[in-house]
C-alpha cells in the first residue's frame, strides 16, 4: 500500500488540481464523511506518495494558481480538518472567539491561520515558548502556557489533543459554548468528561472528520481570496522523504512538510 493523503498536480488534461482524500462508495451522494462505507486515499486505495496518483474525478478540485503546487499540497488533510471544525461543524462566525489548543500541529497551526483569515479572535496555548512566540507571529492575538487559566472565556475550542487539554478546554468556554474535537494525540481515556459543567453550563460537544470536497473547495477560495497561505515547515524531495518523517517523529516541526517530485514540485 502506497501512504499519503495529500497530493496536488496536473490532471491527465494539464489541469491545476488538488486531491481529496475521501473516496465514497459506489452510489453515495451527499456529505462524503457521513457514508459509513468511506475510505481514505492509503486505506482501500493506493496513496499519494507516488508521482501518479488514481483517484475519481470527482475528487479533484482546481487549483487557483494563486496557490503553489506546494502549499496545496498541505490543505486536504491537516487544512481540510480545521476548515471544517471552524465553519462546517464550528459554525464560527467573524468577531468571535476560539481558542486553539496545542499550537505547533498541523490542525492548529492552520486554524490559527484560518482563523485570522476569517475575522476571529484565536487564542492558543502550547507547552513550548518557541512555539507560543511562533503562533504569535503567524496571526495568533494571544498565547498561554498549556493549561493556564485564560482571561476572558471563549465561544468555542479546536480540540485535538484529548486527555491532557480536556477539562481545560470546557473551562475556557462561556455558558453555551462549543468544543470542536477532531483528535487525541494525547490519548483518548479522559480523568473527567466534565459532564456536569457540559449540562451545567450547556456546552455544544462537536465531532469532527476530515471535510468534504466542497469544504476543500471553499478552504482554496478562502486562502485565495485571503491571501492567508499553509505554513510550510521544510519542502523536501522525494528521495530524502526520511528526513521529513524523522522530523515530525521528532516533534521538531511547526507547520507541515511538503515532499516534491522532480523539478516541477508536484
Amino acid at each position: 500500500m502506497i501512504l499519503g493523503c495529500d497530493a496536488a498536480g496536473l490532471d491527465e488534461d494539464g489541469n491545476e488540481v488538488v486531491v481529496h482524500a475521501v473516496v465514497s462508495s459506489p452510489g453515495w451522494t451527499g456529505d462524503e464523511t457521513l457514508d459509513p462505507k468511506r475510505s481514505l486515499l492509503s486505506e482501500r486505495h493506493q496513496g499519494t506518495f507516488a508521482e501518479k496518483v488514481a483517484v475519481p474525478r470527482a475528487n479533484l478540485v482546481p487549483k487557483p494558481a494563486s496557490l503553489s503546487f506546494e502549499e496545496a499540497a498541505c490543505l486536504p488533510t491537516a487544512w481540510l480538518t480545521a476548515y471544517r471544525m471552524l465553519f462546517t461543524r464550528g459554525d464560527l462566525k467573524p468577531g468571535e472567539t476560539v481558542l486553539v489548543q496545542g499550537a505547533g500541529g498541523g490542525v492548529a497551526t492552520a486554524a490559527i491561520v484560518l482563523g485570522r483569515a476569517a475575522g476571529l479572535r484565536v487564542v492558543v496555548t502550547s507547552r513550548d515558548e518557541a512555539k507560543r512566540a511562533r503562533a504569535l507571529q503567524i496571526g495568533a492575538h494571544e498565547a498561554h502556557e498549556s493549561g493556564a487559566r485564560l482571561p476572558d472565556k471563549v465561544d468555542a475550542v479546536i480540540e485535538t489533543v484529548g486527555k491532557a487539554t480536556w477539562s481545560h478546554s470546557m473551562r475556557a468556554l462561556r455558558p453555551g459554548g462549543r468544543i470542536i474535537t477532531s483528535g487525541t494525540t494525547s490519548g483518548p481515556q479522559l480523568d473527567d468528561a466534565e459532564l456536569t459543567r457540559i449540562f451545567f453550563l450547556q456546552l455544544s460537544v462537536i465531532g469532527s472528520t476530515m471535510g468534504t470536497r466542497d469544504d476543500l473547495a471553499a478552504l482554496v477560495a478562502l486562502l485565495d481570496a485571503s491571501g492567508a497561505r499553509p505554513l510550510i515547515d521544510q519542502t523536501i524531495a522525494f528521495a530524502d522523504a526520511r528526513d521529513g518523517f524523522a522530523a515530525m517523529a521528532e516533534g521538531d516541526v511547526f507547520g507541515k512538510i511538503a515532499f516534491t517530485f522532480g523539478q516541477s514540485s508536484r
